[in-house]
């Protein structure tokens, strides 16, 4: 295994579930990433939350489902860990992190090798799970490029700022979770809610726009970002009533304060660790400098004296052109004992690396042990995910891509849409149920 992040740690855990012996490489701390501050496996960098934890609602939600029935060690360790977000699942980032490493660490067929796997793996490396994410170290992203001779396609990830609780001005502010929604660990007010009325709002996007922002080198700047995590400040530029229907939407949320008058806009909040200390702004990617984060953001109303534990900041992203690179057991076609797994893969998001681990990590101990081990069925989220990587994707146009329903085999027969998700959900636990114990040698292993 090369990369301890999730998609690496939860690849391991899988391979040693399976009696399979792995050694986990992790370059840090001998070597840093522009964002990791920690040398601990399966550190979150941007948000700390896997988003919806409804499998009947939300396709990520099902993924969450999915990952708790295969044995995932990322799954659990979230569950473990998991702090008041609605209808989310979030988790204390320290917390979360510990106990992946912990769990890892006491695998006895789990060896942890610190230090920078430069380059491609030796010849004698038979079997390898490069799970290196969005940050690989330049010398592997360089050889694995002259191997496949394709470009490796990049974007850049910006980071949410986040803030002392106690310094969050709750005269001004309140808890609310939007329509009162209660989620794991949460009890219906997981969230801090800063109103904006219409003055404050496009003063705030004036300044969004005017705000200094990072200098991209040269080669960097025809660089896109994934659609699903833009900068706040480039979301504003697309419009002046943009951010008001994306992360500062005012529905489900009253002001306790002044019940009377509904708010133009809402910034939200989120709990980052277990104390509740710390608090992240939802939404709010952004590669604004740090000084102008600090006054653009001290101007939302109950964050004036905002203390910020980290502010925003913004890096480069890097992933494979996977469905002309891979095929459907997530092996190199140029060279077939390298798998790929991870955000390195074109997946995106937290839960939908570590998926991608955990399928690696069960096709590389299966191919060890000797034995046949088919794809999770195209009607489940790792299915439908999987396919889409590896298949069903442009390889012309390839973008990352979070888990959604409209990855998913279309319904036969046809259900009316308000019943379709559930309808989605039923059948990928029926069929991952059935690919789970499809016989006795794959059970062991898948």
């Amino acid at each position: 295994m090369i990369g301890g992040g999730l998609a690496g740690s939860e690849a391991a855990w899988q391979i040693a579930r399976a009696g399979v012996r792995v050694v986990l490489h992790e370059m840090r701390p001998e070597r840093m990433t522009e964002a990791h501050q920690t040398d601990g496996l399966a550190e979150l960098v941007c948000s700390n939350s896997f988003r919806s934890d409804d499998a009947q609602a939300s396709a990520i939600g099902l993924l969450h489902e999915e990952m708790r029935r295969c044995d995932s060690l990322i799954l659990a360790a979230a569950d473990g860990h998991k702090v008041p977000a609605g209808g989310a699942l979030a988790v204390d980032r320290m917390g979360f992190s510990a106990a992946v490493g912990a769990a890892l660490a006491a695998d006895g067929r789990i060896e942890l090798a610190r230090g920078e796997v430069a380059g491609l793996p030796p010849d004698d490396w038979d079997s390898v799970v490069v799970a290196t994410g969005p940050l690989t170290s330049p010398a592997l992203a360089a050889a694995v490029g002259e191997l496949t001779g394709e470009a490796h396609l990049a974007f850049f990830d910006a980071i949410a700022p986040i803030v002392h609780r106690d310094s969050i001005d709750m005269d001004i502010a309140w808890f609310q979770s939007r329509y009162d929604k209660i989620g794991p660990g949460g009890d219906g007010k997981d969230y801090i809610n800063c109103p904006l009325d219409q003055a404050g709002y496009d003063a705030f996007v004036a300044a969004l726009l005017a705000g200094a922002k990072t200098e991209f080198r040269e080669w960097e700047r025809d660089t896109p970002y994934f659609e699903g995590c833009l900068p706040i400040e480039v979301m504003a530029e697309r419009g002046p009533e943009t951010l008001r229907h994306g992360p500062m939407k005012p529905v489900g949320l009253t002001n306790p304060h002044d019940p009377a008058t509904k708010a133009h806009a809402v910034v939200q909040l989120r709990q980052d660790n277990a104390l509740g200390t710390l608090y992240n702004l939802v939404g709010f990617q952004t590669k604004l400098k740090h000084g102008a984060q600090t006054e653009i953001l001290r101007t939302i109303p109950g964050l004036e004296g905002a203390r910020f534990a980290r502010l925003g900041g913004i890096h480069r992203n890097t992933f494979l052109n996977s469905p002309a690179l891979l095929d459907g057991q997530l092996r190199l076609r140029a060279m077939p004992r390298l798998r790929f797994a991870g955000q390195i893969t074109g997946v995106e998001g937290y839960v939908e690396s570590a998926a991608m681990g955990l399928l690696a990590g069960r096709f590389a101990a299966a191919e060890r042990l000797g034995r046949a081990l088919p794809p999770p069925p195209a009607a489940t989220a790792m299915g439908a995910l999987l396919r889409h990587i590896t298949h069903d994707a442009e390889g012309s146009d390839f973008q990352p891509m979070n888990a959604n329903f409209g990855l998913f085999p279309p319904l036969d027969p046809p259900v009316k849409k308000k019943q379709r998700k559930a309808a989605y959900a039923a059948r990928a636990l029926a069929d991952l149920d059935a690919w789970l114990g499809a016989d006795p040698d794959t059970a062991r292993v898948a």
